[in-house]
């Protein structure tokens, strides 16, 4: 059996006709003088006013501006901002404002209105979200860190065991929780120079709230999205902080490639095990710097890391043991260079 394919030519047209203009009968004017009521859903004759249409689709915007009425006003739009599903009552609330010489039950009501519960927890939780985004900010953190925080920190910051707590602490182990659920994961120190929060702090905190998403998570397993992906409990492995260090020093793919080969190599061997995260990505990024030739010193990659230069050629005299076993076969190193880098 054979299928016939139509052509372009045997299809129907189903769209509107653009040639047919509409044209007052009594007037017969052209081009017509029309004008459209909004108001009113007419299209009206600007000469003889016959209503040629009616029913008309309003296609402009669902809000106006009062500027002329509001002299002191600081928005004069009579909408309020975007939903927020982070709040309770995403931002459908009323808000009663009352001037200082406006009518007694005008102050009444708004003091009333103040004193509700769900205004004063929203209020509060929409302070600490922009208090969270404004930390953010200041690191250059992308919007998917503000919202992962912003969840965690709605989801535990009344419950009992953080009670005592400092909000700035459960405030950077939002941000912290919020970075690894991004992939973009920071360690606590920098997490404490975002927020000036003890890294202790951040840490202890930082336990608690885990348990309590998991214990949460194990009730309702909807209840946060995050434990979907499963957030990273364990410390940040060098791996993850070495491609932002390489960037931030200014080198090239080969040497970056090359320190993240070594990290591995040390996390499989377990060289420099006991050590911090950042030690290590400061040590195997001097020694791929050493390989293959540039001229880095390891104040440099002190600087930029924030490990003592002392510390880097510790450790670096130490995977320089095992250099055969954590480098590539195809790669030079010298043991003349190994020797004499140890000593910058």
């Amino acid at each position: 059996m054979s299928v016939k394919t139509a052509t372009a030519v045997d299809e129907p047209f189903t769209g509107p006709n653009l040639n047919i203009t509409l044209v007052c009968p009594d007037c017969k004017i052209y081009p017509p003088d029309l004008i459209e009521r909004f108001s009113e859903g007419d299209i009206v004759c600007g000469s003889c006013g016959l209503v040629l249409s009616d029913r008309v689709v309003d296609t402009r915007s669902e809000w106006r501006t009062f500027s002329n009425d509001d002299q002191n006003g600081d928005d004069p739009s009579r909408v309020g901002d975007a939903g927020n599903p982070l709040l309770d009552h995403e931002n459908l609330s009323t808000m009663i404002s009352h001037s200082p010489d406006s009518l007694r039950i005008g102050r009444e009501l708004s003091r009333a209105q103040s004193k509700s519960l769900v205004d004063k927890k929203d209020n509060a939780l929409a302070a600490a979200f922009a208090k969270i985004s404004q930390m953010c900010d200041g690191y250059q953190l992308p919007k998917i860190v503000q919202d992962a925080a912003k969840e965690v920190y709605k989801l535990v910051y009344e419950e009992r065991p953080l009670r005592g707590k400092s909000q700035e602490s459960i405030m950077a182990a939002s941000i912290f929780i919020g970075c690894r659920k991004a992939k973009v994961p920071r360690t606590f120190k920098e997490i404490w120079a975002l927020t000036n929060v003890p890294r202790t702090e951040i840490g202890k905190v930082f336990k608690i709230m885990d348990r309590i998403i998991r214990e949460k998570n194990a009730i309702n397993p909807a209840a946060f999205s995050l434990v979907e992906d499963n957030i990273q409990t364990t410390q940040t492995s060098a791996e993850d902080l070495i491609r932002r260090y390489c960037s931030h020093l200014g080198l090239g793919t080969q040497i970056t490639n090359a320190a993240e080969y070594i990290a591995r190599r040390c996390k499989e061997l377990g060289v420099l095990a006991g050590r911090s995260p950042t030690t290590i990505a400061a040590t195997v990024i001097y020694m791929a710097n050493v390989i293959f030739g540039a001229d880095l010193q390891p104040s440099k990659i002190a600087d930029k890391t924030g490990v003592s230069e002392g510390t880097i050629k510790t450790s670096y005299r130490v995977i320089t043991e095992q250099k055969d076993e954590l480098t590539n076969p195809a790669w030079t190193l010298p043991s003349s260079d190994v020797q004499g880098n140890t000593g910058r």
